[in-house]
């Protein structure tokens, strides 16, 4: 399997964002969690990139995916063949 770099931005309270982590583990995707109630400068540049200022956002080898798109995820990361 291909190795992707992945980013999941999340704040503590959003259920979205627990649902984007399980579906990675459950396919055993690495990934980097950063919390952007813990890092605020996060928040600004994820919010500069993508014009999005709720979460998860996910970066998947520097491309965003706002909220969550299982499609989307799954092309990108390579999941599912379509």
């Amino acid at each position: 399997m291909k190795t992707h770099k992945v980013i999941v931005f999340t704040s503590p309270s959003c259920s979205w964002c627990r649902k984007v982590k399980d579906y990675l583990k459950k396919n055993k995707v690495r990934f980097t969690e950063i919390d952007i109630v813990k890092k605020p400068e996060a928040a600004r540049d994820i919010q500069k990139k993508t014009g999005q200022i709720g979460v998860p956002v996910i970066l998947i080898n520097n491309r965003a995916v706002v909220g969550f798109n299982k499609d989307k995820i799954d092309r990108m990361l390579e999941l599912k063949k379509h």
